[in-house]
């Protein structure tokens, strides 16, 4: 592990290490600029990241990429109707000196994959949330510790698919972002079929191990931040609780309920990220902006009304600006 003279030098490695990342993950990923962004700053900032689109739109092999790219451990669990919360998370089986011996499920592992996890019952989607959030599994009454780094990148097909069971508020309110891909453009779309239909073998270098991931995780918390943009942050996420004071009249007009104090949390880690990944020592309000879209859009619940007049999340957390 490199040691840094400065916190300015170490803020400086992060921004060249996330520039090396991007470079090596855009040669397997053609365009979803953006989303490659969210995803690396859910890790720097020890968060998870939700990918919602249709299939085709490469979100497995994104999360596959970054894990060849970070030198460290990654499974990948295909989420089913038929899964069972102990093929998550492990169970205990009967040793042949009569004792219980614990089995470690796929989630010991520092990148999880959970594939289309919007398609398995929500009994074994929560099996997740204790290890999401604590970063621990208990099994048989005993807590067994995840590796440090954990995280969660998830993929999920939209909920008007057959065959999805939508996640439970718990449980998104576990991902820092929920990112929804786009179909790509015409140009990316003539590159990824030109990529892909001949016999191309990229080699990807490895760019950060699990213990700088750690390091650049602590470094991020320690971004100093001044008062009036961590103060936006809260009033931001205070604004979309409909029935209060801080509450616009949109808001109120729009929405059931707003988010909760895990969103202001995580808009001020996602801007000191932000503010860190451009080469900046300390977030301003537009980093805040930058990453309160995919932060707030999963936390915030539409009523009726909103549907039927066609007002979308994104164009409500817009205006809060």
């Amino acid at each position: 592990m490199t040691e840094y003279s400065s916190e300015k030098e170490a803020v400086d490695a992060l921004s060249a290490s996330y520039n090396n990342i991007r470079r090596e993950i855009g040669q397997v990923i053609i365009g979803q600029d953006e989303v490659v962004k969210s995803v690396l700053i859910s890790i720097f900032s020890n968060g998870h990241c939700l990918l919602v689109g249709v299939p085709g739109l490469a979100k497995t092999l994104l999360v596959q990429t970054v894990a060849q790219v970070l030198d460290m451990s990654y499974n990948r669990i295909q989420f089913t109707p038929d899964l069972m919360p102990s093929d998550i998370i492990g169970s205990e089986i009967l040793g042949e000196d009569r004792s219980f011996k614990f089995i470690p499920g796929p989630v010991f592992s520092n990148i999880i994959l959970a594939d289309e996890i919007n398609r398995t019952p929500p009994k074994t989607q929560a099996a997740l949330l204790e290890a999401m959030q604590e970063k621990i599994v208990t099994v048989g009454g005993r807590e067994h510790v995840l590796p440090k780094p954990f995280f969660v990148l998830a993929t999920q097909n939209p909920i008007e698919q057959e065959g999805t069971y939508p996640l439970p508020e718990a449980q998104l309110d576990r991902f820092m972002f929920n990112v929804f891909l786009t179909y790509p453009s015409f140009a990316e779309e003539l590159q990824v079929v030109k990529n892909t239909t001949a016999n191309r073998n990229v080699k990807l270098n490895k760019i950060l191990d699990a213990s700088q991931i750690v390091y650049f995780q602590q470094l991020v918390r320690n971004i100093p931040i001044a008062d009036n943009v961590l103060e936006y942050a809260v009033s931001l996420v205070a604004k979309t609780r409909p029935n209060t004071a801080a509450a616009t009249d949109d808001v109120n007009k729009f929405l059931n309920w707003g988010a909760g104090p895990r969103a202001s949390q995580y808009l001020v880690l996602g801007a000191k990220c932000h503010a860190a990944i451009t080469g900046k020592y300390s977030p301003d309000i537009e980093d805040v902006q930058a990453v309160a879209e995919p932060i707030l859009r999963h936390r915030i619940v539409r009523n009726y009304k909103a549907e039927a007049e066609g007002i979308s999340t994104e164009m409500l957390i817009r205006k809060l600006f």
